[in-house]
């Protein structure tokens, strides 16, 4: 240990001082506030606050809703499929892995496009009618999770 590493003690630092408190805190007097003006006031005006001119928010026009419950979910075609091993089990994980998806978010869904020509075990959270039948004709699983 050096002089150069000493660090104090965790918790013990804080950056809150008691304003207004005299000169001798080296934040007396106007406390931080410079001289007169609105926000040397009490009860400066709040944030977005404009003069009184219509502030941004409420010039801008508003159009729709956005729905708190969506979800939002991540197609992937069947023909992304091909490049597991015939037999495989193919899950959520596995997609991440092998690279067909980035980001799961709140689920994936196998929609029909493509060909598929392997037996495969697919465990997703959704599956299109086409792709379920498709997935099964070859002799695999469609099962949702």
């Amino acid at each position: 240990m050096e002089l150069s590493n000493l660090r104090p003690a965790e918790g013990s630092k804080h950056n809150d001082f008691r304003r207004g408190r005299g000169h001798g805190s080296g934040n007396g007097k106007t406390a931080g506030k410079g001289h007169k003006g609105q926000k040397a006031r009490s009860g400066a005006p709040r944030i977005g606050f404009e003069g009184g001119q219509m502030p941004l928010y409420r010039r801008i026009p508003k159009r729709g809703f956005t729905n708190r419950n969506t979800k939002e979910i991540v197609a992937i075609t069947l023909s992304a499929l091909e490049r597991f091993e015939d037999g495989a089990t193919v899950d959520v994980n596995t997609l991440v892995e092998a690279g067909v998806v980035k980001n799961p978010r709140d689920g994936i869904k196998i929609l029909g496009n493509g060909e598929l020509t392997k037996k495969l075990n697919v465990k997703v959270n959704a599956f299109s009618e086409s792709a379920k039948a498709k997935i099964e004709a070859l002799g695999g699983t469609a099962e949702v999770i």
